[in-house]
């Protein structure tokens, strides 16, 4: 039996002027910043260049190269695959405290001396703030790491099995057989982090794959681990282009699984890939995803005005929108409007745009020139319909930076392109609803969009919010009353949603963890029988 470890959410430092964790920061961001780093791919413990360059850069200076990375061949993608199978021989029967100890190092480590560096590096090269940093990158994954390691714990003391007399039944959570294929994303540093290490603390081994654009905090958190005391192979790192390292990966007979979070389209190629080549494989992959969003905030008109517009703000435009739980359509009745947008639209020119090393700036850029592009097509579409106004924001420049002003759309159309389509962006639509097509409405926003990840409603009339809570009940895993609908906390609000948003397998929860087990059920005879013969054998 482990020994029992009583953990709590890792605190949030505020960072405010003039603080010693602001001061530390800020030195932290510049020292990385004036030093261009070299990462290489990490294989077993080495460390291998392939001289096939790509570039980390801050979005908020896209001249500025924070560090070059080498990207994997077709060679190298082998020689990982075949470092995780020689791994997983020996972590795969690891025992599950010295395991559980590594991780709860790993957090450790992060919550003290690598706290500034992976936050410094998360503004760096994903234009973060220095709040959406801390929250994401160090208090988020602090949590996956340390309750994670509890999670795997109580799942493995979990034996609720009958044992008659003369017998012993338990059950025994196996790691998969083969390796975890682990897709992480850009936007959060925190699930970069938890998608390659969730299933090793339950015995698999994983190869990581990080988001082009966002190698540099994934690169540091490689190497912390390491001095956490992870065992060579158990994660290799491997940077590059996704064509040239998911195919032959989705093609070995020995992948077990894949943990990925990012486009929805992206994830049905890689079902697709695997469904094709389900014949080969040594055991049925577990595909574990979560993908995008169309997330929604329906008001009543009960609502606490100051109550919505901060959901508006924080939801939609925190992190320039770049979340899949981010709030990007809203509807509002029409009776309410007017106070609405008088306090939303003084609230909106008050944000402050720019890098992340101005603490004052609460929007910085966006990941890139492809996000730049498909984001500022949106507005310019909205531009060009007359069945839509931009009633804020609307500009956008690429010249230094790639800054997009906080914009929102009105749209007589519920059915407009922006109130459909996943942007990923600073961009909120608002429909405005005649309250007395509550019911209707409601019907509306569970139907509009194919997705279900978040959503959330504003209101004070209870018997409201009790029928749209039962009523939208499938159109969001994470659903959140008089709140923003994003912000999931581990532990707290296991993350995830179905629909077109993914397999709904609840990131920061034991029921995540599962899906890195196979069972297999032990029973141990004490008075074994010694005859084949039952006694309705006997003659009469």
């Amino acid at each position: 039996m482990t020994e029992k470890f009583n953990i709590i959410n890792e605190p949030i430092k505020s960072y405010q002027a003039g603080s010693e964790e602001r001061i530390s920061l800020q030195k932290k961001y510049d020292e990385l910043s004036a030093n261009k780093i070299e990462i290489p791919i990490i294989i077993n413990g080495e460390r291998i260049k392939t001289g096939d360059i790509g570039k980390c850069v801050m979005p908020h200076d896209h001249q500025k190269v924070l560090a070059t990375y080498h990207k994997a061949s077709d060679k190298v993608v082998r020689q990982t695959i075949e470092s995780s199978l020689n791994a997983w021989t020996e972590w795969s029967k690891t025992d599950l405290e010295y395991r559980t100890n590594i991780f709860r190092k790993a957090g450790s480590l992060l919550a003290g001396k690598w706290r500034d560096t992976i936050n410094a590096a998360t503004m760096l090269n994903q234009s973060k703030n220095a709040f959406q940093a801390e929250i994401d990158s160090a208090c988020e994954l602090i949590d996956f790491f340390n309750f994670n390691a509890n999670y795997a714990e109580n799942i493995h003391n979990k034996q609720n099995l009958i044992s008659p007399n003369g017998m012993k039944n338990s059950l025994e959570y196996r790691p998969l057989e083969g390796f975890i294929f682990a897709i992480t994303p850009f936007n959060f540093t925190s699930i970069a982090g938890n998608l390659p290490t969730a299933p090793v603390v339950m015995g698999n081994v994983s190869i990581w794959k990080p988001a082009s654009s966002a190698v540099l905090a994934c690169y540091y958190l490689m190497e912390m681990l390491q001095e956490a005391g992870l065992p060579d192979g158990v994660i290799n790192f491997l940077p590059g282009s996704g064509s040239s390292i998911g195919d032959p990966i989705l093609n070995h007979p020995s992948l077990a699984g894949v943990h990925f979070t990012g486009s929805t389209n992206t994830f049905n190629h890689i079902w697709k890939t695997i469904g094709t080549n389900i014949s080969q494989y040594k055991t049925y992959p577990r595909i574990v995803g979560e993908t995008g969003g169309k997330d929604y905030c329906l008001a009543h008109k009960s609502c606490d005005i100051d109550v919505l517009v901060t959901a508006m703000v924080r939801g939609a435009f925190e992190y320039q929108g770049q979340k899949c739980s981010a709030m990007s359509r809203a509807y509002i009745p029409s009776t309410i409007w007017s106070k609405v947008k008088d306090k939303f639209i003084l609230e909106v020119k008050t944000i402050r745009i720019g890098s992340p090393r101005d603490f004052s700036n609460f929007m910085n850029a966006v990941i890139d020139k492809s996000a730049f592009d498909t984001i500022s097509s949106y507005i310019d579409y909205a531009k060009d319909h007359e069945d839509a106004e931009i009633i804020s924001g609307g500009s956008y420049d690429d010249s230094k930076g790639y800054f997009i002003e906080p914009t929102t759309i009105l749209t007589t159309d519920p059915y407009f392109k922006t109130m459909t389509e996943e942007i990923f962006g600073p961009v909120l639509t608002i429909y405005l609803y005649d309250p007395e097509k509550w019911d209707e409405t409601i019907q509306l926003v569970e139907s509009t969009s194919d997705y279900g990840l978040t959503g959330c409603i504003i209101a004070n009339d209870n018997k409201k919010i009790i029928q749209a809570t039962k009523e939208l009940v499938h159109s969001a895993g994470n659903f959140y009353i008089n709140d923003k609908p994003t912000g999931a906390v581990v532990g707290q609000q296991p993350f995830g949603g179905s629909r077109s948003s993914g397999t709904n397998d609840k990131a920061g929860s034991e029921l995540n963890l599962l899906r890195w087990v196979s069972v297999r059920t032990i029973k141990e005879n004490f008075e074994p029988p010694k005859d084949y013969r039952y006694p309705f054998l006997e003659k009469e």
